[in-house]
């Protein structure tokens, strides 16, 4: 992908290894908010969406609806408490310093809202190799492509010269329908087969093949 001037990430499930926690959190919401528990699989389906969108699906319930607040503010409380390690993957700081060290613009379009997005910058220590990011919170959600035209517009890089970084099918859609390169990522939420549906310009299966792939 030589000529790529912008790489934006996804963030949970591509940089950080957050399924666990989301997942977590989802069921002691759901136990708190007296609503039947999801399956496993069927909570890390809705993640990279928005959380109010997300939860909204998966429960049934009206995004905005009093319940559906209820739900989303006991999420994020669980969110905040809640213990489950969720550390960046292995060789992904590498990987930004490099592509950084290159001269490779780099940005953040997440599900996350602006205030989780700027904690976990904060946390890692990642936040000043990001030149742009996007909540969920300051678009629509995935796979809506409004935050990707935000990013693009904001760091005045035309789409032909930039690549979304994503392990599910949300990142890869929003990708596909601006007309953006995008790479798929299978440590995430979304295997192979369901990737591959977006057309990837490429699908990677480890960080030292993701870092070749702007090679």
């Amino acid at each position: 992908m030589q000529g790529t001037r912008l790489a934006i990430f996804d963030w949970d499930g591509t940089l950080m290894d957050s399924i666990g926690r989301i997942v977590n959190c989802v069921e002691l919401a759901a136990g708190e908010c007296g609503l039947s528990l999801p399956t496993r699989e069927q909570t890390r389906q809705i993640i990279g969406l928005s959380l109010e969108v997300g939860l909204a699906n998966l429960f049934g319930l009206t995004a905005g609806s009093a319940s559906c607040a209820r739900l989303v503010a006991s999420y994020r409380h669980h969110y905040l408490h809640d213990d489950t390690p969720s550390p960046l993957f292995a060789g992904v700081v590498d990987l930004l310093h490099d592509w950084h060290g290159r001269g490779i613009l780099l940005a953040v379009a997440t599900g996350k809202s602006r205030r989780g997005l700027d904690r976990v910058l904060e946390e890692t220590g990642l936040g000043p190799l990001f030149a742009a990011s996007r909540g969920a919170d300051e678009a629509r959600s995935k796979p809506d492509p409004l935050m990707l035209s935000q990013l693009l517009n904001e760091l005045a890089v035309p789409v032909g010269e930039a690549v979304m970084i994503g392990d599910s099918v949300h990142d890869l859609g929003m990708a596909q329908s601006l007309g953006m390169a995008r790479i798929g990522v299978t440590w995430g939420v979304h295997g192979r087969e369901r990737l591959l549906a977006h057309d990837p310009v490429a699908i990677v299966d480890t960080m030292t093949q993701l870092r070749r792939s702007l090679d």
